[in-house]
């Protein structure tokens, strides 16, 4: 890292999770100090803590997301192999879409398998060494500062959680990463601008996670073995190796269908997944944890993009600006995405611009935005609008993930989208098409799934 003449003296970022670790190291190098406050301890810490119960479930780090981390953490992939993380080929891992499995193929993307918390305190760790930059853990933000007339922020309410008073915290910029439950909707209020409109796609997710010793034979050469949810095989999973001595398997269900907690359940559940050599792996497997489980309703994205007005020296990122359905692995991507968006921002060395920032934040996360609720809309049970280029998408998606299953060409070309390393858009090239149509000439006809629920047991699983 090298620190030109700085932007400023102090930035504030809420949040120590992946999105404002990332958004620490961009700041590190145009301002003197930069100090990230989180209400949870989070230093040292490589398991799942209160303030981030999605962490227990498996993620993971796309393709572009892998080559941003590279660039500001350098040998950050030796670090990970050195400690025992999987890093393969995100296009040679056993993926089942609709219920077949797709062709592999050498696609040269990398992805990495590592639990959540492990990758999240590689990041701090590398972050947190950095001269200017100083987590202070278990203390609350209490609300932003501003100038007497509101239009500008100048710092944060901070107060440790060892009963110290509240104080302030003067900055020249302030951060929200703070997730979902990011509060500075309210605080825009209080200051007199307006919330900013939210889109949402209901889908009613559930996760539910098992951890086991891992075993010679459970994985047959495969990294992970991934049966993706569809219209037609609604229940999914990630099953994959996440160290020498671990694997991982979160369980997906939707709209009610949710994975049980209890052992029996949770073994039925995966007996009904359409990839039969999980169960096989699992069924006598030596579990590690009792199941866990965390919901998620909806994705929302908050369109602060749209404000007419908005305080000076204030940005929004991560969760907090747009919240994907996990079941896509986009979220750590998409805030590494987004932390380049701030250090080109930050590049110009002009005085930082929270509107326009907010625009560049909008537009990195357009595609990824599309590509989630697209998927999310497949579902006829999915709450949300469907224009026709989403209906129209979603066929000719279906026609390519078979066309998958023939042609590891076509597998690579989806896994340059899916990993974000290419836009939507690539899927339509002619070559590409003429590849989908042949392929399809002979798809059978879908059949209905035994994995799915009758409405009212959905409704009433939901409840």
């Amino acid at each position: 890292m090298v620190m030109n003449e700085p932007v400023g003296k102090r930035a504030v970022v809420i949040g120590g999770s992946v999105a404002g670790t990332l958004a620490a190291r961009v700041l590190s190098e145009f301002y003197r100090e930069v100090v990230v406050v989180d209400r949870d301890e989070v230093l040292g810490v490589d398991k799942p803590r209160r303030g981030t119960p999605h962490t227990w479930h498996a993620h993971g780090l796309h393709a572009r997301g892998y080559f941003i981390l590279e660039e500001l953490f350098p040998n950050l992939l030796c670090e990970l192999r050195d400690s025992g993380i999987p890093v393969g080929d995100l296009a040679r891992m056993k993926w089942y879409f609709n219920g077949k499995q797709v062709e592999p193929a050498d696609s040269g993307l990398p992805s990495i398998t590592a639990l959540r918390p492990v990758l999240e305190h590689h990041l701090r760790e590398r972050t947190a060494a950095l001269p200017n930059v100083t987590y202070r853990e278990r203390t609350d933000v209490h609300g932003l500062l501003a100038t007497r007339a509101g239009n500008r922020i100048v710092g944060v309410r901070v107060q440790a959680r060892d009963g110290s008073a509240e104080e302030r915290l003067g900055a020249d910029l302030v951060v929200d990463a703070s997730g979902r439950g990011s509060r500075t909707p309210v605080w825009l209020e209080e200051l007199g601008f307006e919330r900013p409109s939210e889109e949402r796609v209901k889908i009613g997710l559930a996760y539910t996670t098992r951890m086991f010793r891992k075993r010679p034979e459970m994985f047959d050469g495969w990294q992970s073995i991934n049966p993706v949810a569809s219209p037609e095989h609604p229940r999914g999973a990630f099953f994959g190796q996440v160290n020498e001595n671990e694997c991982i398997l979160s369980l997906t269900g939707i709209l009610g269908d949710h994975p049980p907690t209890d052992a029996r359940g949770y073994l039925d559940y995966v007996k009904s997944l359409p990839a039969p050599e999980i169960y096989e792996a699992v069924k006598d497997a030596q579990p590690l944890i009792e199941p866990v489980t965390f919901k998620f309703p909806a994705s929302s994205r908050r369109r602060y993009e749209r404000l007419k007005r908005f305080p000076e020296r204030l940005f929004v990122l991560g969760d907090a600006f747009c919240s994907f359905n996990p079941v896509y692995g986009q979220g750590m991507t998409v805030a590494s995405m987004e932390a380049m968006a701030l250090r080109a921002h930050l590049s110009r060395r002009s005085e930082p611009d929270s509107r326009r920032f907010l625009r560049e934040i909008g537009k990195v996360v357009d595609n990824p935005w599309e590509i989630s609720t697209s998927g999310d809309l497949d579902f006829p049970g999915a709450e949300g609008k469907r224009t026709l280029k989403v209906k129209m998408g979603n066929a000719y998606m279906a026609k390519l993930q078979y066309a998958a299953t023939i042609d590891p060409d076509v597998t690579a070309a989806f896994m340059r989208v899916a990993g974000l390393v290419d836009p939507p858009t690539a899927l339509m090239k002619p070559g590409l098409m003429l590849k989908v149509l042949r392929a399809n000439r002979r798809r059978p006809a879908p059949q209905a799934t035994v994995t799915e629920l009758p409405r009212a047991d959905r409704e009433s699983r939901a409840a």
